[in-house]
């Protein structure tokens, strides 16, 4: 199982953090949710489980959750700018087969 994380994103989360001043690093996961049946879940981890898998990266630590580990095998996370008021993460994830309209869902390969 692979996830990746630019130095984009490296450097987004680390600052994140940083202002936080607590946290080991982010939960990433999926949830049953909108039109396409899933979406993404970021949240900030201030602990590890049994359950989940981390992926480290220069120090920023990713947790993934048993059950959204093979939708997210594969993934790229990408911290982008767009415009001075648009900037967010991007997934890049081969396991999407489709996305409903509005971009709020996704669906994957079962």
């Amino acid at each position: 199982m692979a996830i990746q994380l630019t130095e984009s994103a490296v450097r987004h989360v680390q600052s994140m953090l940083d202002k936080r001043s607590a946290g080991i690093g982010l939960r990433l996961g999926t949830r049953k949710s909108g039109c396409s049946g899933y979406a993404y879940v970021v949240e900030y981890a201030d602990y590890i489980t049994d359950e989940d898998t981390v992926f480290d990266f220069s120090g920023v630590k990713i947790l993934v959750d048993a059950g959204s580990l093979p939708h997210l095998d594969g993934i790229t996370i990408d911290y982008v700018r767009t415009s001075i008021l648009n900037s967010g993460f991007e997934f890049i994830n081969p396991n999407v087969t489709d996305s409903c309209g509005c971009g709020e869902s996704i669906a994957f390969r079962e």
